[in-house]
C-alpha cells in the first residue's frame, strides 16, 4: 500500500510539473512494476502453495470399512456410495449419512451437528418419521463412534449429507491468521511508520535548502522505497510452502502453516508407545496356559512360526479368535500379510493359524456383543456352541486383571478347577512375567450359557481362565536415533501409555527413553490421587517419566499442566480417546496409517508412517523454517541500511544529489533481493540446528540478535558503498555545488554504489545462510540456486551498466575491471568479517560448556 500510495504521488507530481520531469515518470512507472510484479510472485506462489496443501492433505487415508460382494472391504471414503453396507466401530468418523440396520451398544458424538457435549445412543430400531438428525436409527457424516458396533446402509454422500450443508456455511468464513502472519503484519505497520518518519524528517531538511518542493518530495519517495522489502511477502510464502513440502516428503503431513512456526519451539514430546515407538504389528510371542509357558515363533502378521505343544493353547486361541472382530488379509498385489481390525486381535489370529486353527472352518455364529470400553477393559461376545452339547458359549479378553476378577475357576493341566487364592497368585506372577519382558499382556476366558443373549454382567461372571497371551510389538529401529536428537535439542519426552507399567519401561529402555535405573513410573490411579499442584511438582521433576495405565482425561491433565509450566507440548495419538489431548496441545500429532479419523482429524500434523523419528525431522525441520525466515529478513533488511545511509551521508554533508536513485534502488530490490531470499528460504536445516535449545516461544522474528546481525551487517555494506561513492566524488575535484544528475563523475559515482550493494548482497546471502556455522563447512556448493540467483543480479547490474538503453534510464555509466576489483574486494571483506563473527560465537559457546575453543 505505501508503494502504490507513492507510485500515485510521483505519477501526480508528473502530471502537474512544468517542465514535465521524464525521470520522475520513470520512477513512478517503476514503483507500479514492482507493485505488480511482486502481487504477481505473492499470488503465484500462495496459490502453490494452497494446490500443495490440498494435494498432500490427499495423502491422509481417510478410509472406512463396508461390505461389498458379502465381505468386509477398506475403501476411501471418496469412494464410498448410497447402498453401501458401513461397518463401524469405537474410534470411527462417520464416513456418510446412514441408517442402522445392527448396533450393539452403539453412541456416537453429534457435537459437530447438534453442539450436544454428551454421547448419545443410537439403535436399529424404526423410528417415527421426522427429520432425519432427530432419527434414534440414523447416524451421520462428521461425527464418530464413541462405543459399541454397527451396521449401517449408506442413504446420502458427500455434499448431500447434512454435515455436508453445514460445510458449505462454514467454507464461506475468513481465514483466521497465524501468529507468524500477525507478527509480519505488525512488522509490516512498523517499517511503514519508520519509512514515514524518516522520509519526512529528509524532506523537511531539503526543502529548506533551496531545493523544490517537487524534488525534495521525489527525494523523500527514493527514502521510502529504501526501506520497503518489497521481496518479503513472496519469500515469507516460498518458504512456508518448501517447508511443509520436505515435511511431507519425510512423512510428517502439515495441515496447517501454525504447525510450521510452533515445531521449531517443541520443548515437550508426550509420545504414545504403540505404534510411534514401535513397528505396530502386534506378534504372539509366548502363551502361557495350564500352569506353563509355550513359546511362538515367527514375527509379523505372516502366519509363519509355530507354537509350542499347540494342544495346550488351542482352547485359549479359539475363544480369542471368536472374541475378536480383526480379519487377518492374504497378499494381494505386492502387499504384505495384513490386519484388518484391531492389531491386538490380529496377533491372535496369527498365533491361531500357528497353533493349527482354521480360521474359516472354526467360525461360529455370534448371537451378541459387548464391546471393549475403557473402564471394564473387557471385550465379551456370545456364539453358538457347535459342539453336540449346544447351547452357547461366552468367550471374553481383556486386561489380566479384569477378566481374572470376573473369574471362579481355571483350566488347569486339561482340567477345570476352583480359581483359589494360590492360583490367582501363580496368574499374577506369570503376568508380571510377561510385562517385565516388554509384552503386552492378554488374558482369555470363557463359559457356558443357555440363552443367546445374557446380559453383560451375567456373560461376564463365573468364567473359566484359559490363559495368557504375551504380545510383542518390536520398536522400530529408527526411533533410538530420533530420541537421541531430540534430547541433544533439549526436548523432554515423557511416555503416555495405557500399558502396563514393566511393558512400558522395557519398550522405554530399548529406545532410549529411560536410560537410568530408576525411571519416575507413575500409574493413572495414582494420577487420580494427585490435585493439580501435586500434577504440576511431579511434571517439574527432572528424571525420566512413565506415564502408564492413563485414561483420556490423565492426558488432557497432563497437558494442560504442562502448559501452564509454560512447555510447548507435542502430543501423538492415533485413538478417538486421544482426539481432546491432540486438539488441546501445542502440536497434535495423529498416527496415518493406523490411527483412527477422529485422531487424524483433531491433529495438526499427521505421521504418514506412523514414527516417532519422524516427529523428530519434523521439528527439525520446523526449526530450519523459522531460521530461513529470519536469514531472509537479515538479508532483506540489512541492505536497506546500505540504501539508506549513503542518502543520510550525503544530505548532512551538503552534496546535492542523491547517492543513490530511487529506480536504481528499486532494480536491486528486483534482481538482488527477491530471488537471493527465495533460495534462502530453501536453506537446508544446518547441522547443528538439534543442538540448541528450542527458541522462546514469544521470541519475535525481530529479536536482539537479528537487529543485531542486521546491524552488523548493513553497517559494514553502508560503509564500503559510502567510501566508494565520496572516493570517486571527491578524486574529481569539483566542489559538490557544482555536480549535476548528468556529471559522468557522478553518474558513474551512483553506478559504483549501486554495484557495490549487489556485489555486496552476493556475499551477504553466503554470510547468512548459516548462525554459527563456518561457509566453508557448509559447502560453497550446497545452495546452487543462492549462487545463481546472485548471479543473476550482478549480471542484471553488469547489464545496467553497459547497455545504452538501460544507461539512460538509469543514469549510470561503465565500470572497469579495476571498480569490480575494489567492489568485490568489500564484498569480500563483509564476508570475512561475519566469519570471525562466527568463530567468536563458537569460540564463546565452547568455553562456556567445558569444551576446547
Amino acid at each position: 500500500m505505501l508503494l502504490l500510495l507513492a507510485s500515485a504521488t510521483t505519477f501526480l507530481i508528473y502530471l502537474v510539473g512544468r517542465p514535465q520531469d521524464t525521470g520522475t515518470l520513470q520512477l513512478a512507472v517503476a514503483i507500479l512494476c514492482v507493485v505488480v510484479l511482486n502481487a504477481s510472485i505473492g499470488f503465484a506462489q500462495e496459490y502453490s502453495a494452497e494446490r500443495t496443501s490440498q494435494s498432500l492433505q490427499a495423502m491422509v487415508p481417510h478410509r472406512c470399512r463396508v461390505l461389498r460382494a458379502g465381505e468386509p472391504s477398506d475403501i476411501p471414503v471418496a469412494e464410498m456410495v448410497p447402498g453401501d453396507v458401513v461397518l463401524l466401530e469405537s474410534g470411527d468418523a462417520v464416513p456418510a449419512d446412514c441408517r442402522l440396520v445392527e448396533a450393539y451398544d452403539l453412541t456416537v458424538n453429534n457435537a459437530a451437528l447438534t453442539g450436544e457435549s454428551a454421547p448419545v445412543i443410537r439403535s436399529a430400531e424404526p423410528a417415527v418419521a421426522g427429520p432425519p438428525l432427530r432419527a434414534r436409527n440414523c447416524v451421520f457424516m462428521g461425527t464418530d463412534v464413541i462405543s459399541g458396533t454397527a451396521r449401517a446402509v449408506t442413504f446420502a454422500t458427500g455434499p448431500a449429507t447434512e454435515f455436508g450443508r453445514i460445510f458449505k456455511l462454514a467454507a464461506a468464513a475468513p481465514r483466521q491468521k497465524t501468529p507468524l502472519q500477525h507478527q509480519v503484519a505488525a512488522m509490516a505497520r512498523r517499517v511503514a511508520g519508520t519509512a514515514l518518519a524518516i522520509g519526512g524528517l529528509l524532506f523537511a531538511v531539503r526543502l529548506p535548502a533551496g531545493e523544490s518542493v517537487a524534488g525534495s518530495f521525489v527525494f523523500a519517495l527514493g527514502v521510502m522505497v529504501a526501506l520497503v522489502p518489497e521481496g518479503l511477502p513472496a519469500t515469507l510464502s516460498v518458504s512456508l510452502a518448501i517447508g511443509v513440502r520436505r515435511m511431507a516428503r519425510c512423512h510428517a503431513l502439515v495441515k496447517k502453516l501454525l504447525a510450521v512456526e510452533a515445531l521449531g519451539s517443541t520443548t515437550v514430546v508426550c509420545t504414545d508407545k504403540t505404534g510411534t515407538l514401535t513397528q505396530a504389528e502386534m506378534t504372539v510371542a509366548r502363551i502361557w496356559a495350564g500352569g506353563r509357558f509355550h513359546l511362538v515363533s515367527g514375527v509379523g502378521y505372516a502366519p509363519v512360526g509355530e507354537v509350542q505343544e499347540p494342544a495346550g493353547v488351542q482352547q485359549l486361541l479359539l475363544s480369542a479368535v471368536r472374541c475378536s472382530n480383526a480379519r487377518l488379509l492374504r497378499p494381494q498385489g505386492g502387499e504384505r500379510w495384513r490386519v484388518l481390525g484391531d492389531t491386538t486381535e490380529g496377533a491372535l489370529l496369527v498365533a491361531a493359524v500357528k497353533a493349527g486353527v482354521d480360521l474359516a472352518m472354526d467360525e461360529a455364529p455370534r448371537t451378541a456383543e459387548y464391546p471393549f470400553d475403557a473402564t471394564r477393559k473387557l471385550m465379551s461376545t456370545v456364539t453358538v456352541n457347535g459342539t453336540s452339547s449346544g447351547g452357547y458359549e461366552v468367550h471374553v479378553k481383556g486386561a489380566s486383571r479384569a477378566a481374572l476378577a470376573c473369574c471362579s475357576d481355571i483350566a488347569w493341566q486339561g482340567r477345570i478347577r476352583p480359581l483359589d487364592e494360590p492360583c490367582r497368585k501363580v496368574v499374577d506372577r506369570a503376568d508380571d512375567e510377561l510385562a517385565s519382558q516388554g509384552l503386552r499382556v492378554l488374558a482369555v476366558a470363557r463359559r457356558s450359557v443357555s440363552a443367546p443373549q445374557p446380559g453383560r454382567q451375567e456373560a461376564e461372571s463365573r468364567l473359566t481362565f484359559l490363559g495368557l497371551a504375551g504380545m510383542l510389538d518390536p520398536p522400530r529401529p529408527e526411533v533410538s536415533s530420533a530420541v537421541s536428537s531430540c534430547r541433544r535439542a533439549g526436548i523432554r519426552i515423557i511416555m503416555l501409555t495405557g500399558d502396563h507399567p514393566l511393558t512400558a519401561e522395557a519398550v522405554a529402555r530399548r529406545v532410549g527413553i529411560v536410560r537410568h535405573p530408576h525411571p519416575i513410573v507413575v500409574t493413572g490411579t495414582e494420577l487420580d490421587g494427585l490435585d493439580a499442584a501435586g500434577l504440576e511438582a511431579l511434571l517439574a521433576r527432572s528424571g525420566e517419566l512413565l506415564l502408564c495405565r492413563v485414561s483420556p482425561e490423565h492426558k488432557m491433565r497432563v497437558v494442560t499442566a504442562l502448559q501452564r509450566r509454560g512447555e510447548v507440548v507435542a502430543v501423538t495419538g492415533d485413538g478417538a480417546n486421544d482426539a481432546p489431548a491432540l486438539k488441546h496441545a501445542d502440536i497434535g500429532v495423529a498416527m496415518g496409517a493406523s490411527g483412527t479419523d477422529v485422531a487424524r482429524e483433531a491433529a495438526v500434523m499427521v505421521l504418514l508412517d506412523d514414527s516417532f523419528a519422524s516427529i523428530a525431522t519434523a521439528v527439525r525441520l520446523g526449526r530450519a523454517v523459522y531460521r530461513n525466515i529470519r536469514k531472509f529478513l537479515i538479508y532483506l533488511f540489512s541492505h536497506n541500511i546500505a540504501e539508506l545511509v549513503p542518502i543520510l551521508a550525503a544530505t548532512f554533508a551538503g552534496f546535492p544529489l542523491v547517492p543513490i536513485t530511487a529506480v536504481q534502488i528499486l532494480a536491486i530490490d528486483l534482481g538482488s533481493d527477491v530471488l537471493p531470499a527465495l533460495a534462502l528460504g530453501a536453506e537446508p536445516p544446518e547441522r547443528d540446528v538439534m543442538d540448541r535449545p528450542p527458541r522462546p516461544r514469544r521470541e519475535p522474528l525481530f529479536s536482539p540478535a537479528v537487529l543485531g546481525r542486521i546491524l552488523f551487517l548493513g553497517g559494514i555494506q553502508a560503509a564500503g558503498v559510502c567510501a566508494v561513492f565520496f572516493w570517486h566524488i571527491n578524486a574529481a575535484g569539483v566542489p559538490y555545488a557544482d555536480f549535476t544528475s548528468d556529471d559522468p563523475t557522478y553518474r558513474k559515482a551512483i553506478t559504483l554504489v549501486q554495484a557495490g550493494i549487489v556485489v555486496s548482497q552476493f556475499f551477504n546471502a553466503l554470510a547468512v545462510r548459516t548462525e554459527r556455522e563456518g561457509i566453508a563447512r557448509a559447502g560453497l556448493l550446497s545452495n546452487p540456486w543462492l549462487l545463481a540467483a546472485g548471479a543473476f543480479g550482478i549480471a542484471m547490474m553488469a547489464a545496467i551498466s553497459y547497455l545504452p538503453p538501460l544507461q539512460e534510464v538509469f543514469h549510470t555509466a561503465p565500470l572497469n575491471a579495476a571498480d569490480w576489483a575494489v567492489l568485490t574486494a568489500f564484498g569480500a571483506l563483509l564476508l570475512a568479517a561475519d566469519e570471525g563473527r562466527k568463530a567468536w560465537l563458537r569460540r564463546r559457546t565452547a568455553t562456556a560448556q567445558g569444551g576446547p575453543p
